[in-house]
């Protein structure tokens, strides 16, 4: 994927639980988990602005981008 999730390191350095954080940002354990895994097809801003603010760190600290185009599927 062209666009990778760093959250679960970023919540073992700051040493916060996804529990703690779901309960911060005001998502449920199970959407945070899928964000975490990198299989979220996407997140609202509002979202990643409530992680970053509570995690005390950037947008770029959590997704990082590879450099590739990846196009997405046309399945629906």
């Amino acid at each position: 994927m062209a666009i990778t999730v760093h959250l679960e390191d970023v919540l073992k350095d700051r040493e916060m639980t996804s529990k703690e954080l779901s309960t911060l940002v005001g998502i449920t354990e199970a959407n945070l988990s899928i964000l975490r895994s990198g299989k979220a097809r996407g997140v609202r801003f509002g979202t990643i602005n409530k992680i970053c603010y509570y995690l005390e760190c950037d947008v770029g600290d959590i997704l990082k981008f590879d450099g590739t185009l990846e196009e997405e599927d046309d399945e629906n």
